[in-house]
């Protein structure tokens, strides 16, 4: 059966599985963590934690840097 999908590898694998990468917003980036957006505003005002505000836009991070930060808490 021929698709137009790529071949199942590992890295798309994980990218399937683990969903986005980078997460826009306060809310997403709070959903990722478990915690309220409050909570996550917080978080972000923090210099250890990786979460920007690039250009004054919405809030940025990446899953992977934020899921590494919050395992060395």
């Amino acid at each position: 059966m021929m698709t137009d999908r790529p071949p199942l590898d590992r890295h798309r694998f994980d990218a399937l599985i683990a969903g986005p990468e980078k997460l826009w917003g306060l809310e997403a980036i709070a959903r990722t963590l478990g915690v309220s957006t409050s909570t996550a505003r917080r978080l972000a005002r923090r210099e250890d934690v990786p979460i920007s505000k690039p250009d004054g836009s919405r809030h940025f991070a990446l899953c992977s840097e934020l899921l590494g930060w919050a395992k060395c808490r």
